[in-house]
């Protein structure tokens, strides 16, 4: 058997490799739930924003038929609530941490995109 010596084994400790797949693992874990937490938020602020919707119509075919107060409230009650459930929506879909990655991708290949291109103008040139 040859012998290697010590310091140059090519692999990492199984040791450290099953603590790191145990962290990534756990982070995966807590993503999904942030997932299933965050896609169950959505689904009921959907149906919210169905039932208000549905609600609105039928308020404002009421208000044709009589100007009562009280539907005129009611009726910009549930605009400010559908305005907060779409503001709502757009927020959480939308978050500074989810445009990292695609940032420096348009970054990265942007500054490729220059540095191929100059090296074509000076060839061509």
């Amino acid at each position: 058997m040859p012998r290697r010596p010590k310091g140059s084994d090519p692999s990492p400790s199984p040791l450290g490799d099953q603590e790191q797949f145990e962290r990534s693992l756990l982070d995966v874990e807590t993503s999904l739930a942030d997932l299933k937490e965050r896609y169950a938020q959505v689904q009921q602020d959907k149906q919210r924003q169905a039932e208000l919707q549905q609600r609105l119509d039928d308020i404002k075919k009421e208000q044709k038929l009589s100007q009562q107060r009280q539907l005129q409230v009611e009726l910009r009650r549930i605009k400010e609530e559908l305005d907060t459930i779409e503001l709502n929506l757009e927020s959480r879909l939308f978050s500074w941490d989810s445009l990292k990655e695609p940032f420096w991708q348009a970054v990265r290949f942007a500054g490729l995109g220059i540095v191929v291109g100059w090296i074509l103008k000076s060839c061509a040139g």
